[in-house]
């Protein structure tokens, strides 16, 4: 410890709050953990018609207010415990979630109720926005939804936005609750326990599903903080490229993950004291890590242990729910116990802590992987040493175009920019077959729509980038993520009465699904981030990648992509209710980070992002953050405004003023008159800007009959609505 070097910003966990089937706050775990008795239980929350109910990790939580989803309680029930101490509101939501509003939304989609009032709270990203509007955050929502991972890679997230400067504060964690495709789904995998988990165990035989969440309150500072505080030292990400469920066999992701996480907090592996492993009870997983850790620390592993086989493995919420053990271990002194445990496996040589041992803990890491081969580690320890007066911020890659690619009912790249190049509206659905044109029909058999969108769009992404290796980073936006897989696992289910699933739907439906598959065709093992949010989930992805992208010469994928679902998407975007027309589609930006470029090229960069909710001032924010005035007149030639059909009013409004106010007098293109209605229409303007840049001018169709010359400078793509939103292409 006393060899760690303290540069940039430091960041401390100055709140927190937990909620987990031991109860409520940090108490109930104290209490879980003397007590060393699980508290995983047969399910209650709904009923199983055909066969016993298996043991799960629920939370004792109250039914009042049927309108707002269980994870959204969750959520803000953990949040509230974290802001009580603060005084402010946060600058920043960064949340990790996986089932958002299903809970809720399964009964109404079993009744074939389809009322788009019903699912107001259905998206993934209505999670964070929830929290962000109960705490009046004014500032960027994220949420990321990488599976078991989501967690952990929020709160990665949430330091880097704090590093780079773009937030002072950000209330940062995950949190899931249990439901049919959950319960069901991993039923279906044939991985639960029919008792309980019991991670580590020689005789052990799968997990238990569960659900929580934790919430953080993060935040630099200029003195040392009490002394219950925990630094966040740093975090890892990668990416198995192996399969979309199964962990690589010798632990290769999560080796990497570890690694970099370490590298990252400035500590080696002789400085961690405790490791909290992931743990599901699972034979593969299980043995996965044991080789990663057996791997990395050789014949000097730390204490270790699982909490899982006590509480369940509750998802996106576990990476954070875990993080508050490891905090309270290193307040409190004492090794959260690895219960279930009874019998060693001679395969896994670790020796999980299964009585009370007080310990000297300092520095933890802690581990969290997930589907699509998504890893997570953060590290974290007891504040040491005091504060420099000055530090300096760890500041955001600038993204040069190398490649991209677009898609949208009028067809692939050339098509669909012919088209908008002559202002001809692009709102149509391609069929599967034309999609999948560019791709190797047979090793995508069993993919559905989304994944081949993704993947195709990303396959011509790299092949126009002309890069000779494969990228090595994939972030996806997605407004609403797989639909068909979502749509089709639980109408089987509900037609065979709760009786029959589909394990490959199950898979393919958790969002980050097409993003895993990207990395499992290009070998990509770096950061692989899924982040959604309605119509802004791209702009989210692209500061994700801006913020999480490795250091160092490889490309990486930046996509948005959505589909179009007969069902679901009436039911879900209120866009579309606006104006029923089918459409969907996406792009793709194969980027460098800039100063690995010898070519300075055209520069993609990520520049503002608030919340509209109690923020008269936003606007007038936005073209502060953007230069002035002068600045904007003097740098961007075109501004494409992206204005959701269900935001209409309030956009046009919001354009209205942008334009009184900065005084830009050029080129305004209303860019989802062309592209159609779907969240993620905002990756094909960005792909618009970088063509026109490419060309030198815009069209003159879309310049009220005249072409408009750029004379080299650039174009704004500024998101209206619930957000505010600017990207510079220049």
């Amino acid at each position: 410890m006393s060899g760690r070097k303290f540069s940039g910003k430091r960041v401390f966990i100055t709140g927190m709050g937990v909620i987990s089937p031991a109860g409520t706050g940090r108490e109930s775990l104290n209490i879980c953990f003397e007590q060393n008795k699980s508290r995983i239980e047969l399910l209650t929350l709904f009923k199983t018609p055909h066969n016993n109910p298996l043991p799960v990790g629920q939370v004792d939580l109250s039914t009042d207010d049927q309108d707002i989803p269980r994870t959204h309680k969750l959520a803000y029930l953990a949040a509230r415990q974290a802001m009580s101490k603060s005084g402010g509101c946060p600058d920043a939501v960064v949340m990790g979630v996986t089932t958002g509003g299903l809970n809720t939304s399964e009964r109404h989609l079993k009744n074939k109720e389809y009322d788009p009032g019903l699912f107001k709270y259905h998206g993934t990203g209505t999670v964070a926005d929830y929290i962000a509007e109960k705490f009046n955050c004014k500032g960027p929502v994220f949420t990321i939804s990488t599976a078991c991972s989501s967690g952990a890679a929020a709160i990665k997230l949430g330091l880097e936005l704090i590093r780079s400067g773009m937030a002072e504060s950000v209330l940062a964690g995950g949190a899931d609750s249990l439901c049919h495709l959950t319960y069901y789904g991993f039923n279906s995998l044939q991985i639960i326990d029919t008792e309980t988990s019991r991670p580590l165990d020689k005789n052990r035989r799968g997990m238990s599903v569960a659900e929580g969440s934790a919430m953080f309150l993060l935040e630099t500072c200029d003195t040392l903080p009490d002394q219950e505080a925990i630094e966040v030292l740093g975090g890892g990400l990668s990416c198995d490229s192996f399969h979309p469920a199964t962990p690589h066999p010798e632990g290769r992701g999560a080796l990497t993950a570890m690694k970099k996480a370490m590298a990252d907090a400035g500590v080696k592996p002789g400085d961690i004291d405790y490791i909290n492993l992931h743990g599901t009870g699972t034979i593969d997983n299980d043995l996965s890590e044991a080789r990663a850790v057996n791997n990395l620390f050789k014949n000097q592993i730390p204490l270790v242990s699982s909490v899982k086989g006590m509480l369940g493995h509750s998802l996106a919420g576990a990476g954070a729910v875990e993080s508050v053990i490891c905090s309270m271990a290193i307040n409190q002194g004492m090794v959260p116990l690895n219960t279930g445990y009874k019998t060693p496996d001679p395969g896994l040589n670790l020796h999980p802590v299964t009585t009370e041992t007080p310990a000297d803990i300092k520095i933890v890491l802690s581990n969290s992987f997930g589907f699509g081969g998504n890893n997570a580690c953060l590290v974290l320890g007891k504040p040491e040493h005091e504060i420099l007066a000055v530090q300096a911020e760890k500041k955001a890659f600038d993204l040069i175009v190398a490649g991209y690619s677009c898609i949208t009912g009028a067809g692939s790249t050339n098509k669909t920019l012919d088209m908008i190049f002559n202002a001809q509206n692009c709102a149509m659905v391609l069929p599967l077959s034309e999609i999948s044109k560019n791709l190797n029909l047979r090793a995508v058999r069993r993919l559905k729509r989304l994944p081949r969108l993704a993947l195709s769009l990303a396959v011509s992404a790299h092949e126009n980038s002309g890069e000779s290796e494969n990228p090595d980073s994939v972030f996806l936006g997605t407004g609403w993520g797989a639909l068909s897989e979502t749509f089709d696992f639980l109408t089987k289910l509900y037609e065979s009465d709760d009786q029959f699933t589909s394990p490959t739907d199950f898979i393919g439906s958790v969002h980050n699904a097409p993003a895993g598959q990207t990395a499992l065709y290009f070998k990509a093992q770096g950061p692989n981030i899924t982040t959604t949010g309605g119509d802004y989930s791209f702009e989210q992805a692209l500061f994700a990648a801006s913020l999480l992208a490795d250091n160092h010469e490889k490309t990486m994928l930046v996509m948005g992509a959505d589909e179009f679902h007969e069902k679901l998407t009436p039911a879900f975007d209120r866009s579309y209710i606006t104006n029923p027309a089918p459409a969907d589609g996406g792009a793709a930006l194969c980027l460098k980070p800039s100063k690995s470029s010898g070519n300075p090229g055209i520069k993609i960069v990520p520049c503002f992002f608030q919340n509209s909710y109690n923020n008269p001032d936003i606007i007038k924010s936005m073209i502060q953050s953007l230069g002035g005035n002068k600045e904007i007149k003097n740098r961007f030639a075109a501004v494409l405004a992206g204005i959701p059909l269900a935001f209409r009013d309030s956009g046009e409004n919001q354009l209205k003023e942008f334009l009184l106010c900065s005084g830009f007098d050029s080129c305004v293109i209303d860019y989802r008159k062309l592209t159609g209605e779907f969240a993620s229409a905002s990756a094909v303007a960005a792909v618009m800007a970088v063509s026109f840049i490419e060309k030198g001018e815009i069209p003159e169709a879309l310049c009220k009959g005249t072409k408009k010359s750029l004379h080299k400078k650039g174009v704004l793509i500024l998101g209206f609505g619930d957000f505010i939103t600017a990207v510079e292409v220049i």
